[in-house]
């Protein structure tokens, strides 16, 4: 089996998993979650941030361990079994997929809405050339897109935060709003996965994945919480909560919000991208998805086939439909995809655990508490989706064993 070839260190890790997690979201999450939670915003993001780390405590534990690509597919096969594997790494291709077109095409229609579709399609296409021209480029990319975006957002919250007034919590919250506004928070962190993901092309990975993964993770809730103060007042305020309240922030200049969330999109998409094509690459090697793409480039060393595939259908999904309503399917496939990951540290043995075992519990519990509270769309979604994996699953195993 060929490998792919170790090309990223510490500062490229976390720039992927920056670019990942500074995407769309932070730019239009406050205010749904603010109509759930109210002046209990910061609770729902702590709560977050707590599920995130838990998330990112556990896959760094397997990722140690099994420094390959696939991320918690990989993991989900090795300690759970075939098909709880072939599951997580399903629900992460279907769901991001739709991401990554919905991302694509959020970015395209804030640049240029007359002509958003041909955007987001050449978006896509520049984002994965990138990726084949070699991970090592497509993670200095990353750098600066992440940096970009870390310092606009404290370039516009910061000055904010100065004058703030003191928050204080008020009776317009619930606990099930903190809950539903946090599931809602959660997805603005659901990229430091796409560093495990990379396991196989990181130097020294035992070393730099722990490092990488809860670093990118804490830079960004810091970003986060920045933010969330800042807009908390404007959000109190308001009697409608349909315009991102970042736009507020700017004040005279807010050409300067639709910069940054263009750069942000682009950032997330990349990293998408990135760990879409690395996850297939894994399902193909256990012929979980046709060999062929499995195919490993000998100029770039990155899986080639699977790029250019990925890159395809997330171009087919723009064209064909508005692709806004898959983000409900990524929502619910993605904290699945974790509470996999979750379960499969819960089964490694001892000699292996870094953390206590109460974390991958813990996580699997607020990983199932989040999905029951997202909207019946996104689990319908997801269950379709479950369903149709399902059906592949059986019909691609029946075929082998013919």
């Amino acid at each position: 089996m060929t490998t792919l070839k170790r090309q990223l260190g510490l500062v490229g890790s976390m720039a992927i998993g920056m670019s990942a997690m500074l995407g769309a979201g932070v730019f239009y999450v406050w205010a749904p979650a603010y109509e759930r939670a109210g002046s209990w915003l910061l609770v729902s993001l702590v709560l977050a941030g707590v599920v995130a780390t838990l998330n990112g405590l556990s896959t760094l534990q397997l990722a140690i361990q099994m420094p390959v690509s696939g991320g918690i597919y990989s993991y989900g096969r090795h300690y759970l079994g075939h098909y709880p594997g072939f599951m997580a790494g399903w629900l992460f291709l279907t769901g991001k997929i739709g991401s990554a077109a919905a991302i694509a095409y959020v970015a395209a229609s804030y640049l240029a809405p007359d002509f958003a579709k041909l955007i987001a399609v050449a978006a896509i296409s520049v984002m994965s050339a990138l990726i084949m021209s070699g991970i090592r480029l497509a993670a200095r990319v990353s750098i600066v897109m992440s940096v970009v975006v870390a310092l606009g957002l404290l370039w516009l919250a910061l000055p904010r935060q100065i004058w703030a007034e003191p928050i204080t919590l008020g009776a317009d919250g619930s606990l099930i709003g903190v809950v539903s506004a946090a599931g809602l928070i959660f997805f603005a962190f659901a990229g430091y996965a796409r560093m495990a993901t990379l396991g196989e092309e990181v130097v020294n990975p035992a070393r730099v994945l722990p490092k990488a993964i809860i670093g990118a993770l804490w830079v960004v809730f810091v970003i986060y919480f920045v933010v969330a103060t800042a807009v908390m007042p404007h959000l109190q305020q308001s009697a409608s909560t349909s315009t991102s309240p970042l736009v507020v922030l700017a004040g005279s200049t807010p050409w300067l919000v639709v910069a940054l969330a263009s750069v942000a999109s682009l950032g997330s998409l990349l990293a998408i991208l990135a760990g879409l094509s690395r996850t297939s690459l894994a399902m193909a090697r256990n012929s979980d998805l046709p060999k062929t793409l499995a195919t490993i480039s000998r100029k770039t060393g990155g899986p080639v086939v699977s790029e250019v595939v990925i890159a395809v259908l997330a171009i087919t999904l723009v064209i064909v439909t508005n692709p806004l309503w898959l983000v409900g399917l990524s929502s619910a496939g993605v904290l699945t995809y974790y509470a996999i990951g979750h379960a499969s540290a819960l089964r490694q043995p001892a000699s292996e655990r870094i953390v206590w075992r109460v974390v991958p519990a813990l996580g699997l519990v607020l990983c199932a508490l989040l999905i029951v509270t997202l909207p019946w769309q996104s689990l319908l979604a997801a269950i379709v989706s479950a369903a149709l994996g399902s059906l592949w699953f059986v019909l691609s195993r029946a075929k082998s064993s013919n």
